[in-house]
């Protein structure tokens, strides 16, 4: 297994961090401002995928690898324990996220005005509009805004201030459902179940068998 390029670039990273003396070494090439440079970038990039690395032991590692030390795993072995890593953590993410959107979505039921339909796509309508209702075929005119469970914003077009155009069967299965029974100038509430949205493959902003909410406003067919 290769290593990703952000793993990868990290790596490189801590090994351009031991040859500092400290952070205060001044930047006296080219070289070393690049080196500054790709250690502020992913640094960032750590800081925002929150992962937790020993930096001590991953610089010891480097060393021993560019070395051709004897090390404590081999390359083959460090490449599948990464893997298993992750795709552990993935899952142990999508088992409680499952959990947590489930009771979510079966106390949300209960709530006035809230509808079910036999895929299990909850709504609640906001504003009724009284225009004609999309096909699979047609292009639709959306403002929306998106949200976990939790209430974090992951996507809006609300806060980008621009609408979104795209055809109807382009989007995720809630979408798909819900804009077919929207008339044009609705605006609803969508509570969308993670097998009608992105299931265990969600993006990192949103993360595996999440629950979404939308809040959604069907402006126009776009013929």
């Amino acid at each position: 297994m290769r290593i990703s390029s952000k793993i990868a670039l990290t790596l490189l990273v801590f090994n351009i961090l031991t040859v500092f003396k400290s952070h205060a070494q001044a930047l006296k090439t080219s070289l070393d401002s690049l080196s500054y440079a790709i250690g502020v970038n992913v640094g960032d990039n750590l800081r925002n995928q929150k992962l937790n690395v020993n930096p001590d032991i991953m610089a010891k590692a480097i060393k021993d690898a560019i070395a051709n030390n004897k090390s404590v795993m081999t390359s083959d072995a460090s490449g599948a324990f990464i893997q298993n890593y992750f795709q552990n953590q993935a899952m142990k993410a999508g088992n409680e996220n499952k959990v947590k959107s489930d009771a979510f979505l079966a106390q949300n039921k209960t709530k006035p005005g809230i509808q079910t339909t036999a895929s299990g796509l909850q709504y609640k309508v906001i504003t009724a509009g009284t225009g004609a209702k999309a096909l699979e075929t047609d292009k639709v005119k959306v403002h929306y805004h998106g949200t976990l469970i939790d209430g974090t914003v992951f996507d809006s077009s609300v806060n980008r201030g621009e609408p979104a155009t795209f055809g109807v069967t382009q989007v995720i299965k809630g979408w798909i459902e819900a804009l077919q029974m929207m008339p044009a100038g609705s605006k609803w509430t969508l509570y969308i179940p993670s097998d009608l949205a992105y299931g265990p493959q969600g993006p990192p902003s949103i993360g595996p068998n999440q629950a979404l909410i939308f809040d959604v406003e069907l402006i126009e067919i776009v013929k």
